[in-house]
């Protein structure tokens, strides 16, 4: 199916209250630059220009207009909710009357062209928080350094290979499950076998 005719399509399906709003922010978003091509991603609208320029949604009570580029525009007007919110800059959209003025919203929709325009990126997401640092508690030392040996392949061992260890030590319910853990974990240790040796393949 052609992308004007899904959009045409959603708008339509779209809530009765939605409807108005949609059609709305679509002949803006076209009245801003006519070169702005539509896609849908996601199952929702999305109006591109040299790459995602913004997109809006329909929901049961309420639509949502975002830029995709929010978080790098300046906002002059304070129109954002949530500038980091890519889904939703403008926040819950009931009416037209939520919606900012027209030369307004095509001064943003003009913004946003610009910072593709410019070839100018979103940065990366943050990765992952690192795994904590590995804490090998004292009690562990200390009965490694029973065994010079133990301590030294303990010492030698790979981060992974060290927090098994810990965590299998720090999981135990008791005290005394803990002690027996401790005796196991040191004889493994100086024989060089990781806690999971018995499932490595031979």
């Amino acid at each position: 199916m052609h992308t004007i005719v899904q959009v045409d399509q959603y708008i339509i399906n779209s809530a009765e209250f939605a409807i108005p709003i949609l059609d709305h922010l679509r002949n803006l978003i076209h009245k801003a630059d006519a070169r702005i091509e539509e896609k849908m991603k996601w199952s929702m609208p999305f109006f591109d220009l040299k790459g995602s320029v913004c997109h809006f949604a329909s929901f049961k009570n309420h639509c949502a207009f975002g830029f995709w580029k929010g978080s790098l525009m300046k906002d002059e007007y304070n129109l954002f909710k949530d500038r980091n919110n890519a889904m939703g800059s403008l926040g819950k959209i009931t009416s037209i009357k939520d919606l900012p003025a027209d030369e307004v919203l095509i001064a943003y929709i003009l913004e946003a062209i610009q910072l593709n325009e410019d070839g100018i990126k979103l940065p990366p997401k943050p990765k992952a928080t690192e795994k904590p640092t590995l804490v090998v508690p004292q009690y562990f030392i200390d009965a490694l350094q029973e065994d010079p040996s133990a301590l030294s392949i303990f010492q030698n061992f790979s981060e992974s290979n060290k927090r098994e260890y810990v965590n299998w030590l720090e999981e135990a319910k008791t005290e005394a499950t803990k002690l027996k853990r401790l005796d196991t974990a040191v004889e493994w240790i100086a024989e060089g076998k990781p806690r999971m040796w018995k499932y490595l393949k031979k």
